[in-house]
C-alpha cells in the first residue's frame, strides 16, 4: 500500500521499556506507506526499547516531548506495548491527555499488547470492542471495555491487537485505518 498514507503525520507514543518490535514494525508499515512517524516521549533524547520486556534492546530517538505536542499536529496514533512503556506513560498527565483527546477527537488510534492500557487510563475504553494481551484485558473489563480474543479488533476509531505474533495483521489493519481518516486540514497532497 505504498503512498496510501502520503502526507500523513503519525504520533508514536512510547516510553521507556516499550517492546521494540512492537514500534518497529508498525512503523516501518506506516513509513513504507508514506506516512511521516513521530515518537513523542515523557522527555527529550532516547527511549530504551525492550524485547521480551527483558532484555536491552536499544534505544529510539525522541522526536517530540508529549507535554509539547499537540494532536492537530496528527493525523493518527500508534500506542506500542511492552509492559513498563504503558505504566510509565499512565502516570504521566500530559500522555493520559494526549491519549485522550487523540480518541476524542476521532482521529484513528491504534494499540497492541499492554498499549491498551493507556486506553483505560485515559478513560476511553468504556463500550468500546478491544482486543489486548491477555493480563491487560481485566482492566479493560472492569474500564467498561467489551473484551474479545481476536488477532486485530477495529471498534470506530479504535484497533487493538494482542501480541506480537499479530503484528502483521495488526500492521496491514493500522494502515487502511489510517488511509482511511481525513487528513489534517491543509495537509492533502503534501509529504
Amino acid at each position: 500500500m505504498a503512498g496510501a498514507l502520503d502526507g500523513r503525520r503519525v504520533a508514536i507514543l512510547a516510553a521507556d521499556g516499550v517492546e521494540r518490535v512492537e514500534l518497529e514494525q508498525p512503523r516501518q508499515a506506516l513509513d513504507d506507506a508514506g506516512a511521516v512517524t513521530v515518537v513523542v516521549s515523557l522527555a527529550g533524547g532516547e527511549i530504551q526499547a525492550r524485547e521480551n520486556d527483558l532484555k536491552d534492546a536499544g534505544t529510539f530517538t525522541v522526536d517530540e516531548v508529549v507535554g509539547e505536542a499537540s494532536v492537530d499536529a496528527f493525523d493518527a496514533l500508534l500506542l506500542p506495548g511492552g509492559t513498563v512503556n504503558p505504566d510509565k506513560l499512565r502516570m504521566d498527565a500530559a500522555a493520559v491527555r494526549f491519549v485522550r483527546d487523540f480518541v476524542t477527537s476521532g482521529k484513528p488510534v491504534a494499540s497492541i499488547c499492554h498499549g491498551p492500557w493507556s486506553l483505560v487510563e485515559a478513560d476511553v475504553a468504556r463500550g468500546r470492542r478491544l482486543t489486548s494481551w491477555p493480563s491487560v484485558r481485566t482492566d479493560l473489563r472492569n474500564a467498561g471495555a467489551e473484551v474479545v480474543d481476536e488477532e486485530v479488533v477495529t471498534d470506530g476509531n479504535l484497533t487493538t491487537s494482542r501480541s506480537p505474533d499479530d503484528l502483521p495483521a495488526f500492521c496491514e489493519r493500522i494502515v487502511q485505518e489510517f488511509a482511511r481518516a481525513p487528513q489534517r486540514a491543509g495537509t492533502a497532497g503534501r509529504s
